[in-house]
């Protein structure tokens, strides 16, 4: 018996003495990585994208020990001397989990952040609009998806420069890596196309069509058989092969605003844990036959998710309420809402990741970047088919950013985001924002201007309300979502 054959019989008898998930492996590691127990060494990083910061929470206590501000929140960053960064979106971490790489899209930057200190190590600047970033499983290498154009950014990890570009279809949404080290996956924003590409030399050597154009994320599962990508415009995930001819395995109806997706090992089984903004729902289907086996209500908008280094808990991103949301995997339950930044994108688990101290260096109050209101539409007149729609107004100043998550209008049409002097939505509308749904009757709105000083406003003669309105002939035609209590 050789040596490597000698070793793998060691680690398969051991394997047999412990508990099944002890060696399952949590995305993105292999199933041979040893699951790691949630600890305070461990840290749950969100990236928000109009506050500009990075929030940081103590898995262990659900607590958030800070925010890293990468930048300003308007008007500071609209200055022609602004230095900071804009729309703090993706995020990916070092497989040796000392480094997170978060990608600022305004800004066309990725900063690279040190999790022992939470210091900025370099900021590397892109092309036109990246969105997400991945290490690879060397960790020799990231690639950014440059969605405003049509390629990878391949940077080196030890000097953060640019070594090499992959043309890819226009409009990369995300990447991430067979555990092995073989693949790289690519789905696109923009065309109905997801690549594959060899780590090794960057060749193109596999092709999966995309029932849309608009993929945002995409996970690979540890057992390195599947590959899950998410259609936001459509509501849908799709599951193909993860080995060569990479056919598609599955599509599955998941529901309007279908944002990330995320692979989770327990005792239990294997799951895929899907956040669907649309209806405040983060779904969990078996990776086996696909059977969907729960619906977990998460609250305004779920985002980004990732889990802990055990499976035992994933940790959800809300971008319309200010606050992450931790789940246990075992009973599919939320067991805490931790407060966080505004907007939150991109969420990463990063397993002992402050090895030793406490890690509050260089960590901010979470202060004016947790403000925001938040309220709700609802379809005018029908009290049984709510839809939910979720409105936040985060805070910048004077002026606040709008975001609406609005659902349950019909498919590709225009409609506008409006003002009306009346609750009911009757008489003159004043628009904010004109915007034309998807396939799946839903989109996702923003507006900028002091919009809660309207809307809260005391004196019933300068109070307005918002609603959602038909567009006809350019302008507001019949109210079809009203604003109601939160």
């Amino acid at each position: 018996m050789n040596i490597r054959t000698s070793f793998a019989a060691s680690l398969l008898a051991g394997s047999m003495l412990l508990p099944f998930s002890a060696f399952a492996g949590q995305a993105p590691f292999a199933d041979s990585a040893p699951d790691i127990p949630v600890s305070s060494k461990d840290r749950v990083y969100a990236a928000e994208q109009f506050s500009n910061t990075v929030s940081v929470t103590d898995p262990a206590t659900n607590q958030l020990l800070g925010v890293i501000k990468l930048g300003d929140p308007q008007p500071g960053n609209l200055s022609p001397l602004y230095k900071g960064q804009v729309l703090v979106h993706g995020m990916g971490f070092s497989p040796d989990k000392k480094t997170i790489a978060v990608v600022s899209i305004g800004s066309n930057s990725v900063t690279f952040i040190d999790t022992a200190t939470n210091t900025v190590k370099h900021t590397t600047y892109v092309g036109r609009s990246p969105h997400e970033a991945f290490y690879t499983p060397d960790g020799k290498e990231v690639w950014i998806t440059v969605r405003g154009e049509d390629y990878i950014s391949v940077i080196d990890a030890s000097t953060f420069e640019e070594k090499a570009q992959i043309k890819v279809p226009a409009g990369p949404g995300m990447q991430i890596f067979s555990p092995d080290g073989k693949y790289g996956y690519i789905c696109s924003s923009f065309n109905p196309e997801t690549v594959v590409v060899t780590v090794a030399d960057h060749q193109i050597v596999g092709h999966v069509k995309q029932a849309s154009p608009f993929c945002p994320n995409i996970a690979a599962s540890p057992d390195g058989k599947q590959v899950w990508f998410t259609l936001k415009d459509i509501g849908k995930a799709q599951v193909f092969n993860a080995q060569a001819p990479f056919d598609l395995i599955k599509t599955i109806d998941t529901g309007p605003i279908t944002n990330h997706v995320n692979l989770v090992t327990n005792k239990n089984g294997s799951f895929a844990y899907v956040t669907v903004g649309g209806l405040n729902e983060v779904k969990v289907f078996r990776t086996d036959n696909f059977e969907q086996v729960a619906t977990i209500p998460v609250g305004n908008l779920p985002h980004g998710i990732w889990p802990s280094g055990d499976g035992t808990r994933v940790y959800v991103g809300l971008e319309n309420a200010d606050a992450m949301a931790a789940i246990d995997t075992l009973t599919n339950k939320v067991i805490a809402t931790i407060p966080i930044g505004q907007a939150a994108q991109a969420v990463n688990y990063v397993p002992n990741a402050v090895p030793e101290g406490d890690g509050l260096q260089n960590l901010q109050p979470l202060g004016t970047a947790g403000v925001a209101a938040h309220l709700k539409l609802e379809m005018k007149g029908d009290k049984v088919n709510k839809a939910p729609t979720s409105v936040s107004l985060f805070d910048q100043g004077l002026t606040q950013v709008l975001q609406a998550s609005v659902t349950g209008l019909e498919p590709k049409k225009m409609y506008v985001l409006a003002l009306s002097e009346k609750a009911d939505g009757s008489g003159p509308l004043q628009g904010l924002s004109s915007f034309m749904t998807n396939p799946a009757g839903s989109a996702i709105v923003n507006a900028v201007g002091p919009i809660r000083q309207i809307v809260e406003a005391k004196h019933k003669d300068e109070r307005r309300y918002l609603v959602v309105a038909s567009v006809e002939d350019g302008k507001p035609g019949n109210v079809l979502q009203v604003q109601t209590a939160e």
